[in-house]
């Protein structure tokens, strides 16, 4: 497989947990697409390693290899074929590969709220600075919003991915459902609407959260993609910065 193919499939990894995205890319503009979808689908093979699965050998091992990766980008090296979109832009891919200890840390059921935000901080701080610098963004994300996100994102590949408190406080007893919509109606609670960063995080970033509302309202799962309508009018809003 050519690498150009190699990257392909990796981008549609993304897309099919983000179908709304063909809708929504159309408010993002020409020159930035390819770049946020190889941005975004990095940041996805990144947490995937840290959240999924049962076993956390497997994802252990291939943050290892993603910090030797990174560090490689940042020396004009690259061998996954992310590198083919990515590496030659002038980001900080060693603060990046420096932070994965963190997301792995994240994995570990939480406290509380605080606890979590404050485990996965330093991992939404390189990421809210590469996301800056690929973008060129004179008013870059927050980390505060980045790693609210970022623990909304969890929410993705496990519904019961919630702190030890909002456990306690529904009960063993309580169904994966009750547990998710608890945390995301906590998670909402400290994400402001996204008005700040470049155009293609601020889009993701209201998808996500549109997503969350849905699932803090007891509608849907976060997983489950919003429909093209609604998904058209958060973008539309969120390239407004309204």
């Amino acid at each position: 497989m050519s690498g150009e193919a190699a990257l392909t499939g990796f981008i549609d990894k993304w897309r099919a947990r983000w179908p709304e995205w063909r809708v929504a890319e159309v408010f993002v503009p020409a020159a930035e697409r390819e770049r946020a979808l190889a941005w975004f689908t990095l940041r996805q093979e990144l947490t995937d390693a840290a959240w999924g699965g049962s076993d956390p050998r497997p994802g252990e091992a291939k943050l290892g290899w993603w910090a030797e990766e990174l560090q490689g980008w940042a020396q004009g090296q690259q061998r996954h074929p992310l590198g083919l979109a990515l590496q030659a832009l002038p980001a900080p891919w060693s603060a990046l590969a420096a932070c994965l200890p963190a997301l792995l840390a994240s994995r570990e059921r939480a406290t509380d709220a605080e606890e979590a935000i404050a485990v996965l901080e330093p991992f939404a701080e390189a990421v809210a600075g590469i996301a800056a610098t690929l973008f060129a963004s004179t008013t870059p994300a927050p980390a505060s919003g980045t790693v609210v996100g970022l623990l909304a994102e969890r929410l993705l590949l496990e519904e019961v991915a919630v702190p030890l408190q909002v456990r306690a406080r529904l009960g063993e007893a309580a169904p994966p459902q009750a547990l998710a919509r608890a945390w995301a109606q906590e998670l909402l609670q400290r994400w402001p609407p996204p008005h700040q960063g470049a155009r293609s995080g601020r889009i993701h970033a209201a998808l996500l959260r549109a997503r969350l509302r849905r699932c803090a309202a007891g509608g849907h799962p976060v997983r489950q993609p919003l429909p093209a309508w609604q998904a058209l009018a958060v973008a539309w809003r969120a390239a407004r910065g309204a």
